[in-house]
């Protein structure tokens, strides 16, 4: 996920697009950089890290007394503190990578072969490899590992122009210098998703917007026009905005805003009003970052598993394991090592790998793996999974199993992270920046790659293909039914106001669903600081039902299973001394209503997938619960996001 913005006006663009930046940051902090129309030449500026790295880099460290290096492109407008270029046309553009690691060669804006259009995107390319291997074939040169560029380079190879330094004539006569034409040829050969804005040397008050499943909003103001990902970076200057929809391109000049399809038909949008404040706009009008996360989860996940399916033959493609395919045809053993949440997820994953794959499968926490003497041999593969990349205990354990030959693999969010240049091979999340310090959408990320990567191994092996196509067909249900759950949101915040004072927690599962009475657990804990303990529910009378009052309420996570006849003996056990019962149940489950107090219901899936849907609603539990205490949810107390040192 990646802050794009695009300014066109009478002022100068470079203040409006800083701006729009640093309210788009949530969106992505690992490089950002801004091309800017100054003369009859656009340039560009890029740096690694966060925005402050790219206003240091254009203004200067001492910000009292600025240089910026863009003196030498045109004249300036006078500010007390900042000089800015008079440049009224610009694109703008905030990276969270996901193909190549971040560096300034691979932050956007990127540019065709001459330097003529630039472009921000936010999305995922799917076939960009097949269409750079044929426009490198054509003679286009390209500066960075992004499926981005590609774009630029496909709408140069239909506008007519020569590239004299390399004597490459691309797309001569193709489109008769249309550059709108020319975008919409493009579009028609991407494959993914994508929000893009674009701008060309050849024509000095013109930007172009196109949108494809990332958001695209357009805010028009008095003397100027803002696209932006997000109305954050738009309401500060305007408060008036059209959103784009999915197949829709916006050609907006100085006099004028016309909107069509791919096929040139005309589309008259409606103009809305913006009523946000500033502090609502930067969390989509949530009041909390971890709220705006658990609703990103139909997204979230779809972006996961997106361009990763083969319905039709019951496989999963992932492109990150391809060099090690034949490898993984020889493992005999899995190793998942993690910390905290995503710990959790592997152990789901354990679940399914011993059951769909037939891989002896284990689940060690990274934070004393190396301490002990682990087993490995060159059939072993070491699966660690981390949302960063940079949890420290990981890292270290990847380092000792990479000592004893194994095999490693991962399940990482942040491209170029440590973790991810260590693995030997691996699948990224694509779920964006997870700003909130309980991890929501990383986790059944998570869970989900693991599905894929169980039936990518089982297809290896003895798994059949109706078999593959089952869980394929049921993942791809996924984010409608999760949808269903957080429609649920304001029933779920009333339970948690029945609870809000309990001082403890049991939070009791079996099978695939015990990692996530685990999850559930950690979730109340780290955000409302209530002691909470997830338990298999067969191990209850083992000692811990001696806790069991009134006022020391239970959470079963009960989908109708394989375990569903346990668990409902385990409920029984509980309700008979006395205690409070909080049931996650499948849907037209009446039975459970005779021992349960509440009740939160889920839709049916296969019971491999139910972690998924199931931690849904305890993600929303936990907030309330959090939100009603008055408690700081997206910073709690003790916790970092990234757990660097051991």
């Amino acid at each position: 996920m990646c802050g794009i913005v695009g300014y066109l006006g009478e002022n100068s663009a470079l203040p409006a697009l800083i701006d729009g930046l640093r309210r788009l940051e949530y969106r992505g902090y690992d490089s950002s950089g801004i091309a800017l129309r100054l003369g009859s030449d656009i340039q560009s500026v890029k740096a690694v890290g966060k925005i402050k790295a790219l206003e240091e880099k254009i203004f200067g460290k001492d910000v009292k007394s600025p240089q910026s290096p863009f003196a030498k492109w045109g004249n300036y407008n006078k500010s007390p503190q900042l000089q800015y270029p008079r440049g009224c046309l610009g694109i703008a553009h905030t990276r969270w990578a996901t193909h190549g690691e971040p560096s300034e060669a691979n932050a956007h804006p990127h540019s065709d072969c001459l330097g003529k259009i630039w472009i921000a995107h936010n999305g995922i390319i799917e076939n960009y490899k097949e269409l750079k291997e044929k426009l490198e074939e054509k003679g286009h040169k390209f500066k960075s590992e992004t499926d981005t560029e590609v774009i630029a380079h496909l709408i140069e190879d239909f506008y007519p122009h020569t590239n004299t330094n390399d004597n490459v004539s691309v797309g001569a006569g193709k489109s008769g210098g249309d550059l709108a034409g020319s975008l919409r040829k493009a579009l028609k050969l991407l494959e993914g998703a994508y929000g893009i804005v674009l701008i060309h040397e050849d024509y000095p008050d013109k930007i172009m917007a196109a949108k494809m499943g990332s958001p695209l909003a357009i805010g028009l103001g008095d003397t100027e026009t803002i696209i932006a990902s997000d109305v954050s970076a738009i309401i500060t200057r305007a408060k008036q905005v059209i959103y784009l929809d999915d197949g829709e391109v916006a050609e907006i000049s100085k006099n004028d805003l016309r909107i069509f399809n791919i096929d040139n038909v005309k589309i008259e949008k409606k103009i809305e009003e913006i009523d946000w404040d500033m502090g609502e706009a930067e969390k989509k009008g949530f009041p909390h970052f971890m709220l705006k996360e658990i609703f990103e989860q139909p997204e979230s996940i779809m972006n996961s598993i997106r361009g990763r399916v083969m319905e039709r033959e019951g496989k999963a493609k992932l492109g990150g394991f391809d060099s090690v395919s034949k490898k993984l045809r020889d493992i005999n053993r899995i190793i998942i090592t993690a910390c905290g949440t995503a710990m959790h997820a592997g152990l789901v994953g354990e679940y399914m790998l011993e059951e769909y794959a037939g891989i002896p499968t284990e689940v060690e926490y990274a934070s004393e793996f190396r301490y002990r003497r682990p087993i490995i041999d060159k059939n072993t593969a070491l699966l660690a999974i981390s949302q960063s990349g940079e949890t420290a205990d990981t890292l270290a354990a990847i380092r000792e199993a990479k000592e004893k030959n194994a095999l490693t693999l991962g399940i990482v969010n942040v491209v170029g992270s440590s973790i991810a240049r260590e693995i030997d091979a691996g699948a990224y999340n694509h779920i964006g920046p997870e700003i909130s310090v309980a991890s929501t959408k990383a986790f059944t990320s998570q869970v989900a790659i693991m599905a894929l990567i169980t039936v990518y191994l089982g297809r290896q092996r003895r798994m059949s293909l109706i078999t593959g196509e089952r869980i394929i067909k049921e993942l791809l249900l996924i984010p409608e039914k999760i949808k269903d759950i957080l429609g649920q949101n304001n029933e779920i915040k009333k339970i948690a106001e029945k609870y809000v004072n309990a001082e403890n927690f049991f939070y009791l599962g079996r099978k695939y669903n015990y990692p996530t009475a685990l999850e559930g657990a950690l979730k109340l804990k780290e955000i409302s600081y209530i002691h909470a303990e997830g338990i298999p529910s067969g191990e209850m009378k083992h000692g811990s039902i001696a806790m069991i009052d009134e006022n020391f309420p239970s959470v079963f996570i009960c989908p109708r299973d394989s375990v569903y006849e346990k668990n409902i003996s385990n409920m029984e056990e509980i309700k008979s001394r006395g205690g409070r019962v909080i049931a996650v149940a499948t849907e037209g489950d009446e039975r459970i209503k005779e021992m349960a107090d509440d009740i939160i219901y889920i839709p049916k899936t296969l019971e491999m997938l139910t972690p998924i849907l199931a931690t849904a609603p305890l993600q929303l539990f936990a907030y309330h619960v959090s939100a009603l205490k008055g408690l700081d949810v997206d910073k709690p107390r003790n916790l970092a996001k990234s757990v660097t040192v051991e």
